[in-house]
This record gives structure tokens, C-alpha cells and sequence, in this order.
């Protein structure tokens, strides 16, 4: 196997041509126009360009590995040279998902943006809640912000890894792409099986079910998580309209989700130093609104006093502590239409990651000054007791408020990034093709984006505010709206309002911890074998070796808890996974089990890209 590099290949290059003999080749294409670049960006620089695969097997010859062999590229003839980078010159496809309205080749989101949605989805509503089950666990003040500690530096390990793989194969798609890549393509399809039916609408329902219940709290009275005078379905429909909401947004345009992102972040680090200066505050002067359930015992006790010294206990509180964590690899979701992916990604990681941490460990600390250990405990609404006993029922109000604004924040976060998932699922032919266009319609050879004219612009709109929120057009000056994948983030809507409409989340969290963390091991795995069988694979950013093995070796120990802790849970989730790898044999056949079947040939042999016929028998 071996790739062609895009500055010595011809542009005769052309899809149709005939698959590598070795086994037939991933569909995905990577995006790389060099007009597309910023100057910034040190990628578009290195001497030999940039290498595009054209396998994802474990098939490989000994000397040469699928992404990274530009020996073949002198040779127009040699094995997988016929495939032609998106974007590149010469670049062909007949297919809707992809064309001249390809969503990774209108690169607008920019370092804050990444950053943004990084934090904007880490800091949902665990910072605010998990806090009760990462103390009541590790035992003591000082042990539940060892564990704070702990846990942001393993995500960091964890982000530091995706940065490199993100860097390396700069696509949209993240552990989709990567296992893809590393792995074969039943890698590919079996996150994606995972990640679109469950894992993105699972998470996204439970952050929107939590932000519906902290609305009603603030304005219609009730306990959060209780029944209330309200009901659980005003908690749900309150719910789905906050999902319809973001989906609206992000259907508008990229930088309309984008710019949500970036407001609520800002929004969401106010909230938080809040906090943190009210305990402060409270620490230092021991004034509060309810002086009598004001915490002291902290001033005069040891931290460590009543430290657990059960390992199991230790490792739920350390569950407990990646949850509120977990959305670092955000970014990894839409790194195909960041402007300059190998400088900001590395960027976005380690600015975002240092500033989570600081903001929980202040956070935190916060709590301790404030409340009594025993109400940190039990309660899963931490903020708003703070904001009760500082403030009173104006703090209550306030804190709610915040909790919901948080979550909403991090719904539009990962609506965001779960609409860029399936966008990528689509193009791969892992999922129906319609839900790899851009637009209202299937065939980007038909849609164009919604062009505002030069007499609507002038017509009292402000040119600045569309510039703001409106994407830049791809065949004219001016404004577009719409050009976004809207059939996947619909189809996100449709799986999330179910599961808001299921209620039943405690076996759902289980299965997303499980799969969740088998699928982050898997990939950092594969940034591990990448290091071994492509050394001179191009990487903008090389994390320390220690980073991906420290990562590997906790992840698997989180795992194998998981499994002899709740072994029903985890035969669910294996289950789960038995049935896709089914549904890709009979999607693929063999042959794509062992190599891949390109969506884009699917469509050629087919004449044409009609979605429906995703479901004929034998299409591998």
C-alpha cells in the first residue's frame, strides 16, 4: 500500500480508477487546498507537503504504512496513486457529500473557536454536580481535590495525544476517522455505530435534561432532580426546546454555533470566578446570608481527615472526576475546518485544559469554605446550595441560573460537534449519504448556500453583525447561511429528543463511561502504533511518549473496573458493539472488514447517490 503526495501527482488522478490489489481503500479524503491555508500556519510549509491515505488497514507492506509513503507518489501507476486529496487540484466527486460545498474545505473556525468549544463542553453541569460523588467518595476535602487534580491531568494526557492525532490526519470525524485509519475501516464504522445512536444524543440528552430542570428551578419553583410541582415532562419539554434551539442555531451557520460556543464560555468562566470570589469572600470575613449553616470546621481539622483508603471508592470518585471533565476532544470533531489545525489545535489544548483545571480546583475550594461537608455529600445541586447559604433565594436564583446557562453552553457544544460526527459518518457511506450533505438538500451539485444580495445587505442589516454569524460564500462575495449539515444535525435532534423522551439514564451512563473510554483507549493506542510504523508521518505537534502510555495504561484500569463492577452494564455494551460489527458484515462483506469499501465507489458502481439504496444487501 502507499499514498500519493498532492505536490508531484498529476491531475489526471481520478476516483474511478481501479482499488489497490491489497484491499480496497478508505473513502476518506483529506482536505488540504493550499489557497485554503493561512500563511500562519506552519503545515502548508514542510518541504515534502502533505501525504493523503488511501488505506486504513492493518494490510501494509513492511517498509510502508497507509498514511505516510510518498515513494509511491513518483509513480502515477503504483498502488492507491488514482486517489486525489479533496480540495486538491483535479479533485473529482459525483457524490452530495462532497463537491464544492464540502464542509471541510470552508475552513472558518479559528483558535478561540476551538477553545470555546472545548471548554464550552467541558464545563456543562459536572462541575456543579459531580463534586457530591467525587468527595463523599475520596473521603476529605483534601483527597476529593487530589482527585480534581488527578483527573484533569489524565484528560490533559488525553487531549495532548488527540492533539497529535489531530494534527497528523487533520479531518473532521475525530476517533472515527483515526481508529479508520489505524485500524481498518470496521474501527471506523463500529464508534460511529456507537457514537451516532448513542454515546452524542445519551450525553446530549442528559446535559439537556439537566439544563430543562435548572430552568424550571429558577422560574416555575421545585427541587432539581425531584418531581416538583411542574412535572417531569415540563423538565423535558423545556428540554427539547433548549435542543431545538441549538440545533436552529447551528443549522444557520458555522459561525453562528461558533460564536454560541465562544459567548457562553465566557459566560460560563464569569459564573465560576464568581463563585470562587464569593468563597473567598466568605473565608476571609465570614459574612454569608444563612450564617449558621456557614461551613468552620475546615478551619480547624485536618484536609486529609477521613481520607478513604479503599481503592474502589478512590476509582469512583475518579469516574466521577473525568465525567465533569470529559469533552476534551471537542475540538478533534471539526479539526477539518479550523483555518490553521496544526498550530491552534495543540494551542486550543493547552490553554483550555490548564484553565479548566484552575477554575474546578478554585471552584472547589469555594464549596469548602462555604458548606458543610455533609451538604457537599449529599447534595447533586452543590451551586445552588452555595448561592442559598451565601446569598439566599436571590443566590439560589442566580446559581440556577448559571447551572443552566452552563448547560446550554455545553448542548450547544456537542450539537455542534455530533452534527460534524454524522456529516463525516455520511461521506464515509458508514451511515445513508443524505446525511453527508450540506444544506436542505442531498446533492451538493444542486444546493447553494443561501446568499444574501448587495440590496439585502444594504438594506439596513448591519454588515458587520452578518459577517459576525454568516459564513463566507464559496463561489461569490457576501454572506451565506444554511451551509451546514443540516440532515445530520436533524437527525442528531431526532435521536436526542428520544432519549430526553426515554428518561431512563442510569444504564445510558454506564454504557457512554464504557464506550466512551474504550473507544478514547483504542485511539491513543493508535497514535502509539502510528509512532512505530510511520516515524516519518508529518506531525505539527509530538506529544512526549509518556503522555499516550500514562493515558493507555489508566484508561484500560478504568475499564476492567467497569467491567467486573457492573459485568451487566458492560455485556450491554459489548453486546451493543456485536450488533454493529453484524450490521458492517452485512454492510461490507468481508471485504470491507478487512480493508474498507469507499462510499464514493459505492455510489459509482451504483450509478448515482441515491440514499436509500444504503440498505441493499451485499454492498460490499
Amino acid at each position: 500500500l502507499a499514498s500519493s503526495d498532492h505536490n508531484d501527482q498529476p491531475d489526471h488522478r481520478l476516483d474511478s480508477a481501479p482499488s489497490s490489489p491489497s484491499g480496497p481503500p478508505s473513502s476518506r479524503k483529506l482536505s488540504f487546498s493550499s489557497s485554503n491555508h493561512d500563511p500562519e500556519d506552519p503545515q502548508p510549509s514542510r518541504p515534502t507537503g502533505r501525504t493523503y491515505s488511501i488505506s486504513s488497514a492493518f494490510d501494509f507492506n513492511p517498509t510502508l504504512f497507509p498514511l505516510s509513503s510518498s515513494a509511491a507518489g513518483a509513480n502515477p501507476g503504483a498502488s492507491g496513486a488514482n486517489y486525489t486529496a479533496l480540495g486538491a487540484p483535479g479533485a473529482t466527486d459525483s457524490g452530495g457529500a462532497a463537491g464544492d460545498h464540502s464542509l471541510e474545505k470552508n475552513k472558518s473556525l479559528t483558535y478561540l473557536n476551538g477553545l470555546s468549544l472545548v471548554i464550552g463542553l467541558i464545563i456543562g453541569s459536572g462541575i456543579f454536580s459531580s463534586p457530591a460523588s467525587v468527595t463523599s467518595n475520596a473521603g476529605s476535602p483534601a483527597a476529593s481535590l487530589l482527585i480534581w487534580l488527578v483527573s484533569g491531568l489524565l484528560a490533559w494526557t488525553g487531549a495532548a495525544s488527540y492533539a497529535e492525532l489531530g494534527g497528523a490526519i487533520p479531518l473532521n470525524g475525530g476517533p472515527q476517522v483515526y481508529l479508520a485509519k489505524i485500524f481498518g475501516e470496521w474501527a471506523g464504522f463500529l464508534f460511529t455505530w456507537c457514537a451516532v445512536t448513542v454515546l452524542k444524543p445519551g450525553s446530549a440528552a442528559i446535559i439537556a435534561i439537566i439544563f430543562g430542570e435548572y430552568i424550571v428551578r429558577a422560574f416555575g419553583g421545585g427541587t432539581v432532580g425531584e418531581e416538583g410541582g411542574s412535572g417531569q415532562w415540563v423538565h423535558k419539554g423545556v428540554a427539547v426546546l433548549g435542543l431545538l434551539v441549538v440545533t436552529g442555531l447551528n443549522c444557520v451557520s458555522t459561525k453562528l454555533g461558533a460564536r454560541t460556543s465562544d459567548l457562553f464560555m465566557f459566560l460560563k468562566f464569569v459564573g465560576l470566578l464568581a463563585i470562587t470570589g464569593l468563597g473567598i469572600v466568605v473565608a476571609v470575613t465570614r459574612w454569608s446570608y444563612d450564617t449558621e449553616g456557614l461551613a468552620t470546621a475546615w478551619r480547624h481539622t485536618n484536609w486529609f481527615e477521613g481520607t478513604s483508603t479503599s481503592t474502589s471508592q478512590w476509582a469512583v470518585a475518579l469516574y466521577a472526576g473525568l465525567w465533569a471533565f470529559d469533552g476534551w476532544d471537542n475540538t478533534n470533531y471539526v479539526v477539518g475546518e479550523m483555518k490553521r489545525p496544526g498550530k491552534d489545535l495543540p494551542r486550543v489544548i493547552h490553554t483550555s485544559l490548564p484553565m479548566v483545571i484552575i477554575a474546578y480546583l478554585l471552584a472547589n475550594l469555594a464549596y469548602v469554605f462555604v458548606l458543610p461537608t455533609d451538604i457537599i455529600n449529599s447534595s447533586n445541586t452543590v451551586a445552588v446550595a452555595f448561592g442559598q447559604t451565601v446569598l439566599g433565594p436571590i443566590g439560589s436564583l442566580v446559581l440556577a441560573l448559571v447551572v443552566s446557562g452552563s448547560c446550554f453552553g455545553a448542548l450547544n457544544a456537542t450539537t455542534f460537534t455530533a452534527g460534524r460526527l454524522i456529516y463525516s459518518a455520511g461521506r464515509e457511506n458508514y451511515i445513508p449519504s443524505l446525511f453527508g450533505s450540506i444544506g436542505l438538500t442531498s446533492s451538493s451539485a444542486h444546493h447553494q448556500p443561501s446568499r444574501l444580495t448587495s440590496s439585502s445587505r444594504q438594506s439596513g442589516l448591519s454588515s458587520r453583525l452578518l459577517s459576525l454569524i454568516s459564513d463566507p460564500h464559496p463561489s461569490a462575495a457576501g454572506p451565506s447561511f444554511f451551509a451546514t449539515p443540516i440532515p445530520a444535525l436533524l437527525l442528531n435532534l431526532t435521536l436526542t429528543a428520544f432519549y430526553i423522551a426515554l428518561g431512563d439514564f442510569t444504564t445510558l451512563t454506564t454504557f457512554y463511561g464504557v464506550a466512551s473510554y474504550l473507544f478514547y483507549f483504542a485511539s491513543v493506542l493508535g497514535l502509539l502504533i502510528l509512532r512505530v510504523k510511520e516515524p516519518d508521518l508529518p506531525r505539527p505537534y509530538r506529544c512526549w511518549i509518556f503522555t499516550p502510555v500514562v493515558f493507555c495504561c489508566v484508561s484500560l484500569f478504568l475499564l476492567t473496573r467497569a467491567i467486573f463492577a457492573k459485568p451487566f452494564q458492560a455485556m450491554i455494551v459489548f453486546g451493543f458493539m456485536a450488533v454493529g460489527m453484524g450490521v458492517f458484515w452485512w454492510r461490507f462483506g468481508r471485504k470491507g472488514a478487512v480493508g474498507g469499501v469507499s462510499g464514493r465507489r459505492v455510489r459509482e458502481r451504483e450509478g448515482g447517490n441515491e440514499w436509500w439504496r444504503f440498505w441493499r444487501w451485499g454492498r460490499g
